[in-house]
């Protein structure tokens, strides 16, 4: 299993846990609800469906038979649940919501809205999308895996573009700045020496031993890597720049540039690529090694205004 494919899977597992433990589910109750999840959910079920047996319920909720009896009977005796004689089958019964139980389902869609809301209130728009459109295919393919179907592929929420394009260097200076400003506290010095970087490298992309790959999400750069073929010797290629915004972080954005840049430098055959980078970054260092690069050397500096443990890594 690639690394970077280990740390995305040990990331969601993380991410799900603290999911479950947020929206309360290692409770006995839930959803300020008398009853525990289960119940919750088949009252959810049963109230988008408008009518349910037992027998569906029990596959919507992926439950043995005798707990979905079990748990349908007490919520009949509580009041939530009625069952009726189907009409298209006599030996089937019905379950629908009784008065009661529409309100229940009011005060659970209600809790819940808000739930959501309050976490999304602490994201950018962009964030959100890629949650919502996140979370949906991964419900369809744990979903898809159990039903033994093929999941439905989802729209990858961004684009691979290589050359300039406008507003290139102050968009890829402004996402390192931010990212490094909280991850390191990197300051003035390094958000200069990134612009006069970028400046000094854009035009000379008419050459074709360079390249820039930018990953766009709404016709916004979200993302970029370069490479510069001509600034190191020995027929070696440098890799640089490579950032990922926020909005695209765990959405396959950076593998996907990675895998650009190398590609046109196997193109172009270069004897070797060589990037700096520093220690504690160790979501980028996967990604390196996933690629083929090793870490070649480490040493104490601070070429990007703060001292640091660099790392020089070599394919």
């Amino acid at each position: 299993m690639p690394a970077d494919h280990s740390l995305l899977v040990d990331s969601i597992r993380t991410a799900s846990r603290k999911i479950v433990r947020e929206l309360g589910f290692m409770q006995p109750t839930l959803a300020a609800t008398p009853y525990p999840p289960s119940a919750v959910h088949a009252i959810l079920e049963i109230g988008a469906q408008s009518a349910l047996t037992a027998a569906q319920l029990a596959d919507l909720l992926s439950l043995e038979k005798s707990s979905i009896s079990r748990m349908v009977r007490k919520l009949v005796e509580a009041g939530e649940l009625q069952e009726t004689v189907s009409n298209d089958d006599a030996r089937a019964k019905q379950l629908t919501l009784t008065a009661q139980g529409r309100r229940t389902l009011t005060a659970i869609h209600k809790f819940g809205r808000r739930q959501v809301s309050t976490a999304l209130a602490q994201m950018t728009l962009a964030e959100q999308k890629v949650v919502g459109q996140g979370m949906d295919a991964y419900a369809q393919a744990l979903e898809a895996h159990r039903l033994g179907k093929p999941a439905v592929t989802p729209v990858k929420p961004f684009q691979i573009k290589s050359g300039y394009r406008p507003g290139v260097i102050g968009r890829v200076t402004e996402m390192h700045a931010s990212f490094y400003a909280r991850s390191a506290g990197f300051g003035q010095f390094f958000e200069s020496q990134v612009a006069a970087g970028m400046a000094e490298f854009v035009p000379r992309l008419e050459n074709s031993r360079n390249g820039l790959w930018l990953a766009l999400h709404e016709d916004r750069i979200a993302g970029a890597i370069a490479i510069d073929g001509e600034d190191l010797k020995n027929n070696s290629a440098h890799l640089r720049w490579f950032i990922v915004d926020e909005s695209l972080r765990g959405a396959g954005a950076g593998h996907a540039l990675l895998k650009a840049a190398v590609a046109f430098c196997d193109r172009q055959r270069f004897a070797s690529i060589q990037l700096w980078t520093f220690q504690g970054l160790d979501a980028a260092r996967a990604l390196y090694e996933s690629v083929g690069f090793s870490l070649v050397e480490e040493r104490p500096g601070s070429q990007w205004g703060k001292e640091v443990i660099e790392q020089r890594f070599v394919r």
